[in-house]
């Protein structure tokens, strides 16, 4: 007999080719009329391009975003709003830009507009990490969550085919962990499989045509539903040693989540056989951790930490770190085999099931 609780997240999606043309509609849907355009440095001039397309709505540009949502920057931001009278927030980007939305709207309770431009997710989630002194904290709160997310696949054709690879790979994990959550459910579990199978399926077609629309709205959808999954349930140990990366040596975010992925759900696979019997299936694979190493290959994506710049010496570290503090995970967090996880992720090795 199965019981469940399914708590499902307000919010409004908008998803297709040209909807971010409909902008300017969404924030007087709101009852906003001064909105600020967040962004990375690198999409400033998409973001003041988006700006004097909706006119008037606009009250500023925002473009100091960064990885990991370092609350000093965080800050800055918060100061222009309040400078500007801005009276909602639209995060044009990826991860950055929609977790300094929502780092914003904590401080604020602003309302957010989304328009994600990777496969990142955090547009659905009621999560935000942010950064200070070399670690990364997370909480959940409905403050944070976007109000609208407006999905245009036609923003994605440019992003470059290596971020798309890592991108993709992050939203599987999101997808991966939900399968194995403790609050688990039968409706994120439909939603986490769709998802790994839309990205699985995609991601090759993107490596070889860049501009395929139809393989970016299939990626694009499930990042979607990626996203959803993790703001649905609860995060393991896949998120916590990436969190724990991210925030002790400021490593790339989706790299890091792709290198880490087949490590984390090797450790897992004796406590979820079933699971990872389902995620081999999916990917097409008899083995999920050895199959999605494998499939990450072949898409060219970088597969050891030490490629992204974390030091040798940090091993020890990333490890201890990561069993402080813990997320629930569904086998027992132990130092030694945590230590050799992200030993073979340092190097690149395949992962074990131990």
């Amino acid at each position: 007999m199965i019981n469940f609780t399914c708590d499902v997240l307000p919010g409004r999606v908008l998803f297709g080719a040209g909807v971010r043309e409909q902008l300017s509609i969404e924030i007087e849907r709101l009852g906003c009329a001064r909105a600020i355009i967040l962004s990375t440095p690198g999409q400033e001039r998409q973001a003041r391009e988006l700006a004097r397309k909706i006119g008037k709505l606009a009250a500023g540009v925002f473009s100091g975003a960064v990885m990991h949502t370092p609350i000093a920057v965080s800050e800055r931001a918060v100061a222009l709003v309040r400078s500007l009278n801005a009276d909602c927030t639209v995060a044009l980007g990826g991860g950055s830009s929609v977790g300094l939305g929502k780092a914003i709207a904590l401080r604020t309770d602003l309302p957010q507009i989304a328009i994600p431009t990777t496969y990142a997710g955090s547009e659905m989630t009621p999560i935000i990490g942010e950064t200070a002194g070399g670690h990364k904290t997370t909480k959940r709160t409905a403050k944070v969550l976007p109000e609208v997310v407006l999905y245009d696949p036609e923003l994605t054709f440019g992003l470059p085919v290596s971020v798309s690879i890592a991108s993709g790979i992050n939203a599987v994990a999101h997808a991966v962990e939900a399968l194995y959550a403790k609050d688990r459910n039968p409706i994120v579990s439909l939603m986490a499989e769709e998802s790994i199978r839309a990205l699985v399926l995609s991601l090759p077609l993107i490596v070889a045509d860049p501009k395929d629309g139809s393989a970016r709205s299939d990626a694009l959808c499930g990042a979607w539903l990626a996203g959803t999954c993790l703001g649905a349930v609860g995060m393991s140990l896949h998120h916590k040693l990436c969190h724990v990366l991210g925030g002790a040596f400021n490593l790339p975010h989706a790299e890091t989540h792709t290198v880490v992925l087949p490590h984390a759900i090797a450790y897992n696979t004796p406590a979820e056989p079933a699971v990872m019997g389902t995620i081999a299936k999916v990917v097409g694979t008899s083995d999920a951790p050895i199959g999605l190493y494998d499939f990450i290959g072949r898409l060219g994506a970088a597969q050891s930490l030490r490629e992204l710049g974390m030091p040798e010496a940090g091993i020890e570290k990333a490890a201890l770190l990561a069993i402080r503090n813990p997320y629930w995970n569904p086998r027992k967090l132990e130092y030694e085999p945590i230590l050799e996880l992200v030993r073979r992720a340092w190097m690149g090795e395949a992962p074990n099931v131990a």
